[in-house]
């Protein structure tokens, strides 16, 4: 699905999601044209008859924006989609990981679209839905076959995000490299994933740590080998503050997986759901 966005700019193709904080109005699947009325309640909404989304924009293929400034990916579609099926009108705003949980609590969105991952930090202020499941993959150049199991990543050097999921488990991993005897890895971190397979392209590491989706597609191009998939396996969601607006969005996902549509779109993009019945979890008290 290619979605326009409605504003005259859009900025997310920058390395830095700090450096872009646009506002992009989606003109499809749009609750105007639609005949039907919303099924969220207006006083429950930052904006009635909206669904206003926080993303970042900065992770193909789950959430990106081309070179027109069209957003595109798996968490964009997906929004969409609930939004239509809510009689609602799809907004989305880019902005940095770490505005998210305080611009939902300050009610300048009604959810968060991003695949945080859920902790027990997090489900004691926020209601969340799990709905994919995030795993990390190693790549390697085309041709390369000293590593096809973890343990092959000790002595390598190796690229990450940082302050990401993949720097953190890499770091565990050494730990317990370590503990074992065997040599840990040097881990280079970079500000986004392209330049951390551009950090694999150029030779200066011998592995690029990503998440599975990111990394089947450089395979699919043709431009790295996906070495080891499926690492360390953890649940991304939905988040949000207003109960009305969380069952709202579960119903609307639990109607995507009864017709099929949720699975599909889903496999589309590589992409394995999170256990659970997508209902939102309660706060932890």
């Amino acid at each position: 699905m290619t979605l326009q966005p409605s504003t005259s700019r859009f900025c997310a193709t920058s390395s830095r999601a700090a450096l872009c904080s646009a506002l992009v109005i989606l003109a499809a699947g749009t609750a105007q044209a639609q005949d039907c009325a919303p099924r969220i309640a207006d006083e429950f909404l930052v904006e009635p008859g909206t669904l206003t989304m926080a993303t970042s924009p900065t992770l193909p293929p789950m959430a990106y924006a081309d070179q027109n400034g069209t957003l595109m990916g798996l968490r964009i579609e997906l929004g969409v989609e609930v939004a239509k099926r809510l009689c609602l009108e799809p907004k989305y705003i880019s902005t940095e990981y770490a505005t998210m949980i305080p611009g939902l609590q300050g009610d300048r969105w009604d959810m968060v679209n991003a695949g945080l991952f859920v902790t027990d930090a997090r489900r004691e202020i926020l209601l969340m839905i799990p709905y994919e499941s995030l795993a990390i993959s190693i790549s390697t150049v085309t041709g390369d076959t000293s590593i096809s199991e973890i343990d092959d990543l000790a002595g390598k050097t190796v690229s990450a995000d940082i302050g990401g999921y993949a720097e953190r488990k890499m770091k565990d991993l050494n730990a317990e490299f370590e503990a074992r005897g065997l040599e840990p890895m040097t881990i280079n971190l970079f500000d986004n994933y392209a330049t951390v397979y551009q950090a694999l392209r150029a030779g200066q590491v011998q592995a690029a740590v990503s998440i599975d989706p990111v990394a089947k597609q450089y395979q699919d191009r043709g431009e790295f080998t996906q070495a080891i998939a499926g690492m360390y396996a953890t649940p991304g969601s939905f988040a949000f503050i207003s109960p009305e607006v969380a069952e709202g969005i579960s119903t609307a996902l639990k109607e995507m997986k009864a017709d099929g549509a949720f699975d599909a779109l889903m496999d589309s993009y590589g992409v394995v759901p999170a256990p659970g019945d997508l209902s939102y979890l309660p706060l932890i008290q």
